[in-house]
């Protein structure tokens, strides 16, 4: 897949000494996501939007809240809920990309 018509942060966005990496990529609508690396390991993250990550390759478990380790083997998504907690344990180099979904508040 190839994304068009979008601007790319110089910047990385670098987490845990190194071990997930990306760079966040926002499209003329304004929408955003993030394409990246992550090392062997295990992490906590959390998510203020809804989030879809997109394994282009390689395996990881994800805790989501109130859940059991589930197994991802690329290609797969999994989906996170807004406001969301979760854990993730990389086994082998993962590849993703992932979408975010704005929180619609009343």
């Amino acid at each position: 897949m190839e994304f068009t018509n979008i601007s790319i942060a110089k910047e990385a966005n670098i987490l845990y000494g190194g071990n997930i990496t990306s760079r966040s990529i926002t499209f003329e609508d304004g929408s955003k996501k993030t394409l990246g690396i992550m090392l062997e390991g295990e992490y906590e993250l959390n998510t203020v939007n809804k989030a879809i990550i997109d394994i282009n390759s390689g395996v990881l478990e994800v805790m989501l809240p109130a859940e059991d380790w589930v197994e991802y083997v690329a290609p797969a998504s999994i989906q996170i809920a807004q406001n969301s907690k979760y854990k993730l344990r990389v086994s082998s180099l993962v590849d993703y990309c992932c979408s975010f979904e704005k929180a619609k508040y009343k």
